[in-house]
């Protein structure tokens, strides 16, 4: 468990284990976000590098015949590898887009679950005019907000 998540005072055992789930959950998160656009950037370096390499190689010298324009990509060879790394990374960056969306449904559904529950997560007086501090520090160490339910 993490070291400012275990400090927390008016905070019971249970509750800490919801926090530090929803934190590493949090985390998982924004390591999907993360490579998520990092497969964005890969898909249009790559896209970009192929139609350069397309338009100067074969559509400047082949333009006045769509099938002599096919018949020299087909034929040269880096431009079939320039296309189907292209199309692999397109493929992941959709792979990677579910992982993200799926990973932060995960996420949003325990972070709100902990801000319906915070009545019985509190039950205390001292524990409920207290949770304020837990949710600062939420906030402020893991960017997670407790306070409402909407992002």
């Amino acid at each position: 468990m993490d070291s400012p998540i275990l400090l927390l005072e008016y905070t019971d055992e249970a509750t800490k284990h919801m926090l530090e789930n929803v934190r590493k959950r949090k985390q998982k998160f924004d390591d999907a976000k993360r490579w998520h656009y990092y497969s964005i950037y890969g898909t249009l370096f790559f896209a970009f590098i192929f139609f350069a390499y397309f338009y100067f190689t074969i559509a400047k010298f082949y333009s006045y015949s769509f099938f002599a324009m096919f018949s020299a990509s087909v034929n040269d060879s880096v431009s079939v590898f320039l296309f189907f790394v292209t199309l692999g990374i397109y493929g992941a960056m959709n792979v990677l887009r579910q992982q993200k969306d799926k990973k932060e449904k995960e996420y949003q559904e325990l972070r709100c679950e902990i801000v319906d529950r915070s009545k019985d997560l509190w039950k205390k007086e001292e524990q409920w005019n207290n949770r304020h501090h837990v949710f600062e520090v939420m906030k402020k160490k893991y960017d997670i907000n407790l306070y409402h339910e909407k992002k």
